[in-house]
């Protein structure tokens, strides 16, 4: 079987017998070389020496009658070993003609390479193609034997070309063998230790890397062999007891595994049970501090609190619909943001929609252009990029408001926790309409329903906390209670529904012409109750009597049902400290004064003055006679003469 292309047998193949190779070949080639150039040189020396032999030849005598230089032919021709390598012989002259040769026919022409030959040069002796040839002048002592010293021709050239020595092509085939043995030694030395490293190396590696690619894939009852003691074998043999002990090691993983995922499938369910009980606590939690209060503002901030705190929310807002149909933010966090007067319409931007369609609408990439819901910044200075959650609070149907939750990370709100936030929603939901629910009992129980002023309940209340803030400042409280004239009379011949219309009138201009810092309440009946902090008894008196004008020339009845046509009142004046350190004190001095403008002729103000409280003839007082209990006076129709 061949190695191979990666095997170890190849390598050590390469690696050992690849460098023998180089080295042989070089050393041959190099032996070679110098072999050629060492014949070469000696080819040339004998060139010369051949040639200089020859010049000598021309000194031979000539047998009479024989041509010119026949001696120099004769010499030539011989068959001696001297001049077998010997191919031609010419004398040219210094234009280029041949004078003489061996071959008798070139006499008399030009010679092809004239202009090389006829250059002016010492001897040379040039080997080029297995040829070498000797140039040198002619025409000294050498043509003394044929010529006087009179008459002999100018200098001339000798040219001799010379065949390759049979020295150099014995030492050729001799190098070409040694070449060829070497070539067939190195393949046959190349082929032995192909086998050698294939059986003794590359197929037991082989079959040791199988058995470790069928364990590297998961088979780790496989075994590798273990013939012999070499170190593949010894190397098989360790591998072998490390599978064994995989083997041993796999069955314990096994188990372990097994149990690992017992483990993991309880630890699941505890996390999920963990994850679940901290939804529920914190479920709780937001309930019970929602249920802590009915006070919406008070609702909205802890709402807030909790979601910042609990769910790690760095933007949020609440928003609630307003009494124009619009979603307006109540709270906000951060609480340094300005959000006064923003409002968004139902439909608008990711709020307005959850608004719109009372489902959850989530951003996961609020500068995503793609995204079919327009974003208005909830909060000035709030931030651009992250996620957005709106989640509408929605109570039987009916839409409360929408809760917006926002973080700085793209897609940073999951399925679990949208469900989680919108449970809390819903908790605040229920919440605000029990605050709502809460706030109009209130209102209904402190405000009294016909004329939607506050109640004498409200009243007392108010009362007694400007009466402590007067004493712990040392300022000054006035208190006006009016009264309508003959309101029995009006109710009697006019009906309850003029009485009541009158009420609701006289209320509103007391109202329009107050301060925001007074409180005006209905105290029972035809009887009204105003309230003015920091304001002297003098000053009391020219609002009263203000205010008794204001009715007498406005409130005119379409039919006589009170003297001159008009609804007049009257008003007693009573003022802390000076008549008065008490509430009930109070109430009872401006009901004295009252009673005084009610004897005295009606439609007129009267401030308190000591004794006034003692007259015989009031209802109320330290002099009156003692009386059952009165039953409550309705909001219209009872009428105090």
């Amino acid at each position: 079987m061949p190695l191979g292309p990666d095997t170890v047998g190849r390598k050590l193949l390469w690696s050992i017998a690849l460098p023998g190779l180089v080295v042989a070949l070089l050393g041959v080639g190099h032996f070679w070389r110098e072999a050629q150039v060492s014949v070469q040189d000696a080819t040339q020396v004998e060139s010369l020496a051949l040639a200089e032999f020859v010049a000598s030849t021309f000194l031979l005598p000539q047998g009479p009658g024989a041509p010119p230089h026949d001696a120099v032919a004769e010499v030539l021709r011989s068959d001696t070993r001297l001049f077998r390598s010997v191919a031609d012989v010419r004398v040219l002259s210094l234009e280029g003609d041949v004078r003489w040769s061996r071959n008798p026919s070139e006499v008399g022409t030009r010679h092809p390479e004239a202009a090389r030959l006829t250059t002016p040069r010492p001897e040379t002796a040039r080997s080029d193609d297995g040829v070498t040839e000797v140039v040198r002048p002619l025409g000294g002592p050498e043509c003394g034997g044929c010529h006087t010293r009179g008459d002999i021709p100018g200098a001339s050239i000798l040219q001799m070309r010379m065949v390759e020595p049979p020295l150099h092509q014995q030492l050729t085939r001799v190098f070409g063998g040694a070449l060829g043995s070497m070539v067939f030694f190195v393949v046959l030395l190349s082929l032995v230790t192909t086998l050698s490293l294939h059986f003794n190396l590359s197929r037991p590696l082989r079959k040791l890397s199988a058995a470790m690619g069928r364990a590297e894939a998961g088979d780790l009852l496989v075994r590798a062999e273990t013939r012999g003691t070499d170190e593949i074998a010894r190397l098989g043999a360790a591998f072998n007891q490390m599978l064994a002990r995989l083997t041993t090691m796999k069955v314990e993983e096994i188990d372990t595994h097994r149990d690992l995922e017992l483990v993991k499938e309880k630890l699941a369910l505890k996390d999920e049970l963990e994850e679940r009980l901290r939804e529920l606590s914190l479920l709780f939690d937001v309930a019970r501090s929602l249920n802590a209060t009915l006070e919406l503002d008070e609702l909205l901030e802890t709402v807030t609190r909790q979601v910042v705190e609990r769910l790690q929310i760095p933007e949020f807002s609440i928003m609630l619909v307003n009494a124009d149909g619009a979603l307006e933010i109540r709270h906000a966090w951060p609480e340094e943001r300005t959000t006064e007067g923003l409002t968004f319409s139902v439909g608008e931007g990711a709020c307005g929609r959850a608004a719109q369609t009372h489902k959850a609408v989530y951003l996961p990439d609020v500068t995503d252009p793609s995204s079919v819901f327009a974003r208005r910044g909830l909060i000035e200075g709030a931030m651009d990029t992250g996620a957005l959650l709106a989640v509408p609070m929605v109570h039987m149907d009916a839409l409360l408001g929408v809760m917006n939750f926002q973080r700085p990370q793209v897609a940073s709100f999951s399925a679990e926790e949208i469900e989680l936030l919108t449970a809390v929603a819903d908790l605040a939901a229920t919440a605000v309409k029990n605050a709502r629910l809460h706030a109009e009992t209130v209102k209904l129980t402190m405000t009294d329903p016909l004329t939607g002023v506050p109640n004498r309940r409200h009243l007392f209340q108010r009362m007694e906390l400007e009466m402590a803030r007067a004493q712990r400042y040392g300022t000054s409280l006035a208190l006006l209670m009016v009264d309508v004239d003959h309101f029995k009379r009006l109710n009697d011949l006019a009906g309850h529904r003029v009485g009541d219309e009158t009420l609701r009138k006289v209320c509103d201009i007391l109202r329009t012409r107050v301060r925001k810092v007074d409180t005006l309440a209905r105290y029972g009946g035809e009887e009204f109750v105003l309230l003015l902090p920091q304001t002297h008894k003098a000053e009391a008196l020219e609002v009263a009597e203000k205010l008794r004008r204001a009715i007498a020339e406005t409130l005119v009845l379409p039919q006589s049902a009170l003297p001159g046509g008009h609804v007049t009142v009257s008003v007693g004046v009573a003022h802390f400290p000076s008549d008065a350190t008490t509430q009930e004190a109070l109430v009872d001095s401006a009901d004295a004064a009252l009673y005084c403008s009610k004897r005295t002729g009606r439609n007129r103000t009267t401030a308190f003055e000591p004794g006034m409280e003692i007259h015989p003839g009031r209802e109320r007082g330290p002099h009156a006679p003692p009386t059952e209990p009165a039953a409550p006076k309705p909001p219209g129709g009872v009428a105090k003469a």
